[in-house]
């Protein structure tokens, strides 16, 4: 270290020791939580169902016997509380702050509980957006969470990037849906995980099919998908397709996606079960 440093590296053209030396980037756990596993739940793009895939990933999951927890990271787009019908705010209680939970006893911290109303947008830059989802991690009061799902927002910018440096991630899920785009979506997403050293459990293909309920048939009417196809170029398993479904919209436009029965997610509620145990 120069004699004359001022401690801000930043503006430093120096090549000292201390420079050198890496910066922990780890969120760390509130001595009072308690989390055995944490899954990303990933997308390369919007607007494909990451946050449905999250939701039921954790229905899923709790019943299965689990104890779950939901951290939406999609600190601008938030919408897994609307999912779960969880209108009221966070509470503290001196030292931690409390989250919600829902029907089933799922533990869950998103933006919207911290908000005077929750269609106040917000405006925040890069940098306090990842700050805040570590503070969700950090300051949260997590209790005996068997698995925490972080549902982030697309893309590879400042929050999934600081979610994959941050959080001890046992795995992401990818999202996506049948277009001749996925190929692609499917590898940025899988390349940013492998250069973050984050295990990719698999694959879920959202707005699979269409199944009629007048003749019972499947319906592409998006097309053919080309899942199956990305998922073995990628070497990683296809954990569910879920269809299209006005009942799947209901009953998160109403508050109840753990009302919705389905085994669309069934592969990957086994291998949740699994990692847990």
């Amino acid at each position: 270290m120069s004699e004359n440093c001022d401690n801000n590296c930043a503006g430093c053209s120096q090549d000292c020791a201390e420079r050198q030396q890496p910066r922990d980037l780890r969120a760390h756990l509130h001595p009072d939580s308690s989390v055995k596993r944490v899954i990303g739940v990933v997308s390369g793009k919007g607007g494909v169902g990451k946050s449905l895939v999250t939701s039921l990933l954790a229905v899923s999951a709790a019943r299965a016997g689990l104890r779950c927890a939901v951290l939406d990271a999609d600190i601008t787009g938030p919408s897994i509380a609307h999912a779960f019908g969880i209108t009221g705010k966070a509470l503290g209680d001196g030292q931690h702050i409390l989250p919600r939970l829902s029907a089933l006893g799922i533990q869950i911290m998103s933006i919207n509980m911290l908000l005077e109303n929750d269609t106040d947008p917000v405006l925040w830059r890069g940098p306090i957006l990842a700050g805040a989802v570590k503070q969700f991690y950090s300051e949260v009061l997590w209790q005996d969470v068997d698995v925490m799902f972080v549902d982030l927002p697309p893309g590879t910018g400042d929050v999934p990037l600081t979610v994959f440096q941050s959080l001890p991630l046992d795995g992401i899920i990818v999202v996506t849906s049948p277009q001749e785009l996925v190929g692609m979506v499917v590898g940025k997403a899988v390349k940013m995980a492998q250069m973050m050293d984050v295990p990719i459990l698999g694959i879920v293909e959202n707005y699979a099919y269409f199944l009629c309920p007048d003749n019972g048939k499947r319906y592409n009417i998006f097309g053919e998908s080309r899942v199956e196809a990305a998922a073995l170029a990628q070497g990683l398993p296809l954990l569910g397709r879920i269809p299209v479904d006005p009942a799947i919209s209901r009953a998160c436009d109403r508050g109840r996606v753990e009302d919705l029965q389905g085994d669309w997610l069934e592969p990957a509620a086994r291998l949740v079960t699994a990692m847990t145990g």
